[in-house]
């Protein structure tokens, strides 16, 4: 059995009360809900039975359509189970109540069960709350999500509603999460009630909307490690990380096996979960690259942390009245005393915004990049470097220039990193750093993008650079011999300068 435990983000900025909600929510509903559905589906269990028999042993017996349409469904996808009822065993007829009789009696029988079943769906809670692909109704949509059908699949979900969600909630706010979330078990429930065409299985459980939430947390944090434990027997478990950007597409991939398998025979609606997960990791996707999650972000800081500390307190509310002045002095006062706060240089880089000091705002920008890099926070490092370049910075410090390319490079983005490279080597030529930079976009040009062309520029500009680099000229020299050989041409050790 594999688990995961927890990811390296466990820690919110503030407190995820839409997920404790729906936490909350689904628990309360489960406990209310299942030693009812229990017992009504003891009572039902026995009627579905019966009429199946019936319809199996007596072809000619005439049923309402809504029952037709369900035996119908069960003898198509139970060719086995209806040959069984069809010659049912002495056992079973005495176990349902199966009576002989000529037609009409035994039609008086259907009609009877048929009452029984319908009264039973009249107040059964699955009936009514459950998704039916066969019948959906609007609500099935939404309350099927909060259904669940025992104790290890309600543990199971909130357990990955929690790791999941708590950190989108974190990034997205209180009301783009909740609606993501709700539609999210409907995109889930959509898809599923596609691949399963007619279906008369109930469909109940958090489980795709909760997948939506894996295929967002991958696009939105693909890097980020997440702790497993992988238990084997009673007695041995390993523990080990994995990034999301390969443990989370590998999920999803074994429930496309299973669904292609196993279909809705294993009793879990697998496709529920990949239609879910799709859809979590493109509207994720958008969200980010529309700015609604910036714009999210820009609430949040407003409205986080101000009362942890009576001076953001103070400031907080200074710059609501339009006192940008006092509040300069109180922000300057709490980064006297805690230099690294990051919610003080936010709210001193939107103070400064605010009086059109342009170059002051981007002082404080510039600080909050550099605090971000060092608590290697990706996140607000690249938010402060795109604040930074919309109120008009042209580059940053050399040092910090070259360790946000490198977190650029990290993640993966390798086009904005290798421009972000070249723009520090052409903005700094005669700093270290400018050597390093030329170097690395060479290597990801080289090693990484297949592109040797432009990696032997890269290292020819190294070469060419006027910083003392007898430490790199190995590396330089080797990375022009690479280039030159992918591209076919013979290693000249004098193109250098």
């Amino acid at each position: 059995m594999l688990l995961p435990l927890r990811h390296e983000n466990m820690e919110g900025r503030r407190w995820p009360v839409i997920t404790i909600g729906l936490i909350a929510l689904n628990v309360l509903i489960f406990l209310g809900t299942y030693w009812t559905m229990q017992d009504q589906a003891t009572q039902e269990v026995p009627v579905q039975k019966h009429i199946l028999v019936l319809a199996a042993t007596h072809p000619n017996l005439q049923m309402p359509d809504d029952v037709a349409q369900w035996v119908s469904f069960i003898r198509e996808k139970n060719p086995r189970l209806w040959q069984q009822l069809q010659l049912p065993s002495q056992l079973l007829r005495d176990t349902i109540g199966v009576e002989s009789g000529d037609d009409a009696a035994l039609q008086e029988q259907m009609n009877s069960l048929v009452q029984q079943w319908h009264d039973l769906q009249a107040v059964s809670i699955v009936h009514r709350y459950a998704f039916y692909p066969a019948h959906p109704t609007a609500t099935s949509y939404i309350t099927a999500n909060f259904l669940h059908a025992g104790f290890l699949h309600i543990i199971g979900n909130m357990w990955f509603l929690w790791l999941a969600g708590f950190i989108l909630e974190d990034t997205w706010g209180r009301i783009i999460y909740p609606i993501f979330y709700l539609l999210a078990g409907v995109a889930a429930l959509m898809v599923h009630a596609w691949t399963n065409s007619g279906s008369y299985v109930a469909t109940i459980g958090a489980s795709g909307a909760v997948a939506a939430l894996m295929g967002a947390f991958l696009t939105r944090f693909p890097n980020m490690k997440i702790e497993m434990i992988w238990i084997l027997g009673l007695l041995r478990a390993y523990r080990f990380k994995a990034a999301a950007y390969w443990l989370l597409p590998a999920w999803v991939l074994m429930e496309v096996l299973y669904g292609t398998v196993f279909g809705s025979a294993s009793g879990v609606a697998h496709w529920a979960h990949v239609g879910g997960f799709v859809f979590g990791a493109v509207v994720g996707y958008g969200i980010r690259k529309s700015g609604l999650e910036q714009v999210a972000e820009q609430g949040i800081q407003q409205k986080i942390e101000w009362v942890s500390h009576p001076l953001l307190a103070e400031a907080n509310e200074q710059l609501e009245h339009g006192k940008l002045d006092e509040a300069v002095v109180n922000l300057n006062k709490l980064l006297a005393e805690k230099p690294d706060s990051v919610e003080a240089y936010r709210m001193l880089q939107q103070v400064y915004w605010r009086r059109s000091d342009l170059p002051a705002c981007r002082a404080a920008l510039q600080k909050l990049v550099e605090i971000a890099l060092k608590a290697k926070d990706t996140d607000e490092a690249l938010r402060a470097y795109e604040d930074f370049k919309s109120a008009g910075g042209e580059h940053l410090p050399a040092a910090i220039w070259l360790d946000l390319c490198r977190l650029i490079e990290d993640k993966g983005d390798l086009h904005p990193a290798v421009a972000e490279y070249e723009a520090l080597a052409a903005a700094c030529p005669n700093e270290k750093q400018a050597l390093l930079a030329n170097m690395a976009a060479g290597r990801i040009y080289l090693k990484r993008l297949s592109e040797p062309q432009k990696a032997l520029k890269f290292y020819q500009a190294a070469a060419a650079s006027p910083v003392p680099h007898l430490d790199w000229e190995p590396t330089i020299a080797s990375g022009m011999e690479q280039a030159q050989k992918v591209l076919g041409v013979s290693y000249n050790p004098a193109v250098k300068s």
